[in-house]
């Protein structure tokens, strides 16, 4: 059995879960997500705990097992606390700057980057080396934030450009010289 897959998911109070066959929708204060799964695997909510399960021990369905498991307990976080994903921008003059909803980047270029965020994701810059993605559906913040940190990712031999809070960047030693 799967170890992911076999434990129950929480679900604190103002969150409300409607199983339609495989369709599952999760509402919650901040907000309603929806999404459809495999017809193989079941959901039952009893009491405050939502379980997952599937038909036999097949090599897919266990895939699917843990996996929706995963997806669904990311919805009930996400509608009840949400997601944020924290970059970091490295390099002297680089910076970010709210510019409407969107955000500018000064990343070395001879030109600035607007980056617009997508339905239900939020963009803060708290300083301007500092950039925070939010937003309820946890798929949507890491792919966003990941095509930010595309703009200008971290090089090796400077460390210069857009990187993950808390990212290591290996750094190499360049030209020996003479």
């Amino acid at each position: 059995m799967s170890r992911i897959g076999k434990m129950p998911v929480a679900v604190p109070s103002g969150v409300e879960v409607n199983i339609e066959g495989s369709n599952v929708t999760v509402k919650g204060s901040k907000g309603v997500l929806h999404r459809e799964f495999n017809e193989r695997i079941g959901f039952e909510l009893e009491d405050g705990t939502l379980t997952v399960t599937r038909p036999d021990d097949s090599r897919e369905s266990r895939a699917l097992h843990g996996l929706s498991r995963a997806l669904v307990a990311n919805m009930v976080t996400g509608v009840a606390e949400g997601f944020s994903k924290g970059l970091e921008i490295h390099g002297v003059g680089y910076r970010a700057a709210m510019k409407g909803s969107g955000i500018e980047l000064q990343v070395g270029y001879s030109h600035s980057v607007l980056v617009e965020p997508p339905e239900g994701i939020t963009f803060d810059v708290p300083e301007p080396t500092r950039i925070s993605v939010s937003g309820i559906d946890k798929e949507q913040v890491g792919q966003v934030a990941a095509d930010i940190r595309k703009v200008r990712p971290p090089e090796p031999y400077k460390g210069k450009g857009i990187r993950y809070a808390g990212e290591y960047v290996r750094r190499k030693a360049g030209k020996a010289g003479k």
